[in-house]
Order: C-alpha cells, then structure tokens, then sequence
C-alpha cells in the first residue's frame, strides 16, 4: 500500500542559476520488505525531473522529528507551526 498525503514545490523561483527548484511528496507506505513496518515516505527531487531524485523511508519517530525541526523551523522565522 501507498497513500499519497500530500505533494507540491517549494517556493524558491524557477530559473535560480544557482539552486534548482524542488518537488517534494509525501506518502504512507507499508511496502518496504526491508523495513520491517509501515514508513513515512519523503521524495524530493529537481522540479520537471520526476524520477531522479530521492527517496527516504521513515520510521514513525523519524517522522516525527522531522516535523519537530519543521516547526522548530517556522517558530525561528516567527510563523506559527500550527497554523
């Protein structure tokens, strides 16, 4: 099983000579023979180059941490990460 959460861009201008714009995706998935249990899985790869880019499999408190730096992240440029 694999259930898209959400996908999209971020938010610096296309055409950067310097950085790359990048898509991410986010999904459930139970997939991972490897694993050994249901992951988060994070894909970010170069915008218009679906395919090349990275994939991680993160485990529930992975997850976790991740959205902690996220809010961590948004509260340190004075956003509320609740929002």
């Amino acid at each position: 099983m694999k259930k898209l959460a959400d996908y999209g861009l971020d938010d610096h201008p296309a055409g950067d000579p310097e950085r790359v714009q990048i898509a991410w995706a986010v999904a459930a998935f139970d997939d991972c023979d490897e694993c050994g249990d249901v992951r988060v899985e994070l894909t970010v790869e170069e915008a218009g180059k679906p395919g090349a880019g990275l994939v991680g499999h993160l485990a529930p408190a992975t997850a976790r941490r991740l959205r902690a730096a996220l809010a961590l992240a948004l509260r340190e440029i004075g956003e509320d990460p609740g929002a």
